[in-house]
C-alpha cells in the first residue's frame, strides 16, 4: 500500500499538489487524471524517489520494486530483444554469467548459472521478450536489429517493452499510448489487464482508461481525490459531487440570508436579545461551503473553408511509396513540401499523371492500386498498424510524396491543411505564437491575431510567451491553430492527440465535427476517431479498402486474429519506409462475403514445426538438469565440457526452430 499523508508538492515556486490524504492499495489499476500542469508527471516522480515532498508524507513499502518507462533512449548497438531482455536484471545477469562461465570453460560456475537462471524463471525470459516486441509491433526480424537503427518513436516502444519485462509489483506508466498504434493499445490493454501488481497509469486516452481503470485519482486545483471506477464512472461521480455541493452551498446562503434578517431586525430589542445572540453563534458555526467554481470550458474554433468546391482530392489507381535510389547509386530525396504546418494544393507537388518512375525496381512501393477521393463533409479514420502505409498514404495525399505511378487529381481551389508526427517539431523555437502567425500574414492586425489566438486558449501575454516554455500539450494546440488560420477545407491530421490532455481531445472533436470540409484521421485515441469519423478505411497488405465495420468489430476482428497478421518491421533510422509488397488482404472486413481460401501454410509442416520446437525444448531441460548435478564435474571436466558444447548446440537450434515456427504462425495468419 502507498499511502500519502498531508503530502505537499512543489516544482520551484509553483505549488503542485497540497493537503493530499489518501492510500492506494495492492492490485489497483488507478488512471491518474488532470489538465496538463496539474503535477501528474511530478507525482510519479515522488512516488520513485526522485523529488522529496514539501511537506507531509508519502509512504512507499521499501521492498515494493517499481518499474516505470526511460523517457530517453541511448544509441546502443544492443539487438531489441536483448534490450528489452536486460529489463529483467536478474535474468539478464544469470545469462552473461552462463555466457562467461562456457567461455571460459569454468563448469562449477555454469551449473551456478543454471541453478540462478531456474531460480529467477529464465528459461522462458527470451520467449516473453519476443511476446512483448511482437504485442508492440515488432517483427520477428526486427528482433535482432540493433536499438541504434530505431527511429524515435520506436524506440519509445523498446523502453516499454523493457519496463513490462521488469519484474515488478508496481507499474507507473506515463503516456504509454503514445506511438502507439491502434492494434498495439488493443494489446497492450489485455497486457495491463492481467498485470498482478498494482498499476497507476496517466494517460489522456478515456477509452483506454474506461477499459483499464479500477480507480481514477484526480488531480485538479492542487488538491487529488480518489474515485471508484474507470473514468467515465469518475466524471458521473464528480459531477454529482459537483452539484450536491452547489445545493448545499445555495442551502446555506439561504440560511445565512434568513439568520442574518433575524440578527439584523431583533438585536435592538431586549427581549430578543437572547434570541439574536444564539443567532449569531449558529451562523459562527455554519461550515462555509463554496460555491461551485465553474471550469473555464476549453472550446477551440476551426474557421469555415476558404471555399468548399467539390471533387476536392482524389488518387487514382496510385502506387504510393519513395524512391530508393538513382541511377548513380546514391539516396534519391523525397521532394518536400514548401509548407511546414499545412498549405494549399498551390504549394505541393503537382498531380503526377501515368508517371512511371524511371528506376521501378529501385522503388520503395508501400500502397499499391489506390483509389481514394475526398468530397466535402467526408470524415474518413485510417485503421491499421505502425508501419502498414498510414502515414504514407497522408503524404501521397498531400502531395509530400510524389506517386511512384498513377494520378494525383488536385482542385485548383483546394487548401489542405496538414497535421504530421513531425509538426510540433517544426515550430521555430526563440519565437512566439505571434511570431508564428505573422510569418503566414504579414499584413494582419496583431489584434486580430490576439483574438484568434484566444480562441485556442493563448490569452493575453501568452500570446507573446516563447515557445520554449511551452509543454508539449500547448505546442501541439499552437500547432493546430496555425493549420486552423489558413481556412483549409481538407484536415488530414496523423496522430493529433499526442501531448493533449482530455479537455483538449474533447474540445477538438467537437471542433472537428463542425468542419465543413473533409478530413482523413489517424488517430489511437478511441474516442477522437469514433466520434469524427463517419467510415473507416483499413491501411494493411500494401492496400487501402473499406472497413465495413465501426471500431468495436475492428477490436473485435483484431482479437480473432491472434497474430494479427505479418507484422512489418518497424522502419530503421533513415529508412524512408517499410517495405510492403503488394498483396491481397488476408482477412476480409467484417460484412464482406468470405471466400472459402486453402491454408496458407501446411498443417502438417506447422505440426512437424512445433514438434521440433518441444523436442528440443525437452532436450535442452533434460541438459540442465544434468549438468545441475554436482556429480558430474566430479567425474572430470571432460564430460562437463561435452555437455556444455551441446547445450549450446541444442539453444542455437532452438532458436532457429523458434524463428522458422513464428514465421509460419504469421504467414498461416495473414
Amino acid at each position: 500500500m502507498i499511502s500519502f499523508r498531508n503530502f505537499a508538492l512543489r516544482r520551484g515556486e509553483r505549488l503542485l499538489l497540497s493537503d493530499v490524504d489518501l492510500a492506494l492499495h495492492a492490485g489497483w489499476r488507478v488512471g491518474v487524471v488532470g489538465r496538463n500542469g496539474t503535477g501528474k508527471s511530478s507525482l510519479f516522480a515522488a512516488i520513485r524517489g526522485e523529488v522529496e515532498a514539501d511537506r507531509g508524507d508519502l509512504d512507499v513499502p521499501g521492498r515494493v520494486r517499481i518499474a516505470s518507462v526511460a523517457q530517453e533512449t541511448p544509441s546502443l548497438p544492443d539487438a531489441a530483444i536483448d534490450f528489452v531482455l536486460s529489463g529483467d536484471v536478474a535474468v539478464a545477469a544469470a545469462l552473461r554469467a552462463e555466457a562467461d562461465a562456457t567461455a571460459a570453460e569454468d563448469w562449477e560456475a555454469v551449473a551456478e548459472a543454471h541453478h540462478r537462471l531456474a531460480e529467477v524463471n529464465g528459461y522462458d525470459a527470451t520467449a516473453r521478450a519476443g511476446k512483448l516486441l511482437h504485442g508492440l509491433g515488432f517483427g520477428a526480424e526486427a528482433h535482432q536489429r540493433p536499438v541504434s537503427a530505431f527511429s524515435g518513436g520506436w524506440r519509445v516502444r523498446l523502453n516499454l517493452a523493457r519496463a513490462l519485462m521488469m519484474p515488478s509489483d508496481m507499474l507507473l506508466l506515463d503516456e504509454p499510448t503514445n506511438h502507439l498504434d491502434l492494434d498495439a493499445v488493443l494489446w497492450l490493454e489485455q497486457w495491463l489487464l492481467k498485470y498482478p501488481g498494482t498499476l497507476l497509469l496517466i494517460s489522456h486516452d478515456r477509452e483506454f482508461l474506461d477499459n483499464v481503470a479500477t480507480h481514477t485519482l484526480h488531480l485538479h486545483d492542487g488538491k487529488a481525490k480518489l474515485y471508484v471506477g474507470d473514468y467515465t464512472a469518475f466524471e458521473r461521480q464528480r459531477s454529482e459531487h459537483l452539484r450536491q455541493q452547489q445545493i448545499a452551498h445555495e442551502k446555506e446562503q439561504a440560511e445565512r440570508a434568513h439568520l442574518q434578517s433575524f440578527i439584523d431586525r431583533f438585536r435592538a430589542q431586549a427581549t430578543k436579545a437572547r434570541q439574536a445572540q444564539s443567532r449569531i453563534k449558529r451562523l459562527a458555526k455554519l461550515a462555509g461551503t463554496e460555491a461551485v467554481r465553474a471550469e473555464r470550458e476549453l472550446r477551440i474554433e476551426l474557421p469555415a473553408p476558404h471555399k468548399l468546391p467539390h471533387a476536392l482530392l482524389r488518387l487514382n489507381d496510385a502506387r504510393c511509396g519513395y524512391v530508393a535510389s538513382r541511377r548513380d547509386g546514391q539516396p534519391s530525396a523525397v521532394e518536400e513540401p514548401s509548407f511546414a504546418i499545412g498549405g494549399s494544393s498551390k504549394s505541393t507537388a503537382p498531380a503526377f499523371a501515368n508517371r512511371e518512375s524511371p528506376l521501378a525496381n529501385h522503388d520503395v512501393v508501400v500502397l499499391d492500386g489506390v483509389g481514394f477521393g475526398l468530397e466535402p463533409g467526408d470524415r474518413i479514420g485510417l485503421l491499421g498498424a505502425n508501419g502498414a502505409g498510414k502515414s504514407t498514404l497522408v503524404k501521397s495525399l498531400v502531395g509530400e510524396l510524389p506517386l511512384l505511378a498513377g494520378e494525383r487529381a488536385a482542385h485548383p481551389d483546394l487548401r489542405i491543411g496538414y497535421f504530421a508526427q513531425h509538426t510540433v517539431e517544426a515550430l521555430k523555437a526563440g519565437t512566439s505564437p505571434i511570431d508564428h502567425l505573422r510569418e503566414l500574414a504579414p499584413d494582419t492586425a496583431v489584434q486580430a491575431f490576439r483574438d484568434f489566438l484566444g480562441k485556442w486558449n493563448f490569452p493575453g501575454d501568452r500570446a507573446f510567451e516563447c515557445i520554449d516554455t511551452f509543454s508539449g500539450g500547448e505546442r501541439a494546440r499552437l500547432a493546430l491553430a496555425l493549420i486552423a488560420w489558413r481556412q483549409p477545407n481538407v484536415l488530414l491530421l496523423d496522430e493529433p492527440t499526442n501531448h493533449l490532455d482530455l479537455d483538449m481531445r474533447e474540445a477538438l472533436a467537437e471542433a472537428l465535427s463542425d468542419f465543413e470540409g473533409a478530413i482523413v484521421l489517424v488517430s489511437h485515441d478511441r474516442h477522437l476517431i469514433g466520434l469524427v469519423s463517419d467510415s473507416f478505411w483499413r491501411v494493411a497488405d500494401g492496400t487501402v479498402r473499406p472497413f465495413d465495420g465501426d471500431l468495436d468489430e475492428y477490436a473485435a476482428w483484431l482479437r480473432s486474429r491472434p497474430a494479427a497478421g505479418a507484422k512489418p518491421a518497424p522502419p530503421a533510422v533513415g529508412a524512408a519506409s517499410p517495405v510492403a509488397a503488394p498483396q491481397s488482404s488476408a482477412a476480409a472486413a467484417p460484412g464482406a462475403v468470405a471466400k472459402p481460401a486453402k491454408p496458407k501454410v501446411n498443417p502438417h509442416r506447422l505440426a512437424r514445426a512445433e514438434a521440433r520446437v518441444q523436442e528440443l525444448e525437452a532436450d535442452i531441460a533434460a541438459l540442465d538438469a544434468e549438468l545441475a548435478d554436482p556429480a558430474v564435474y566430479a567425474a572430470g571436466n571432460a564430460r562437463a565440457a561435452e555437455l556444455a558444447r551441446r547445450q549450446g548446440q541444442l539453444r542455437e537450434s532452438l532458436a532457429q526452430a523458434e524463428a522458422e515456427l513464428l514465421t509460419l504462425y504469421e504467414a498461416d495468419a495473414a
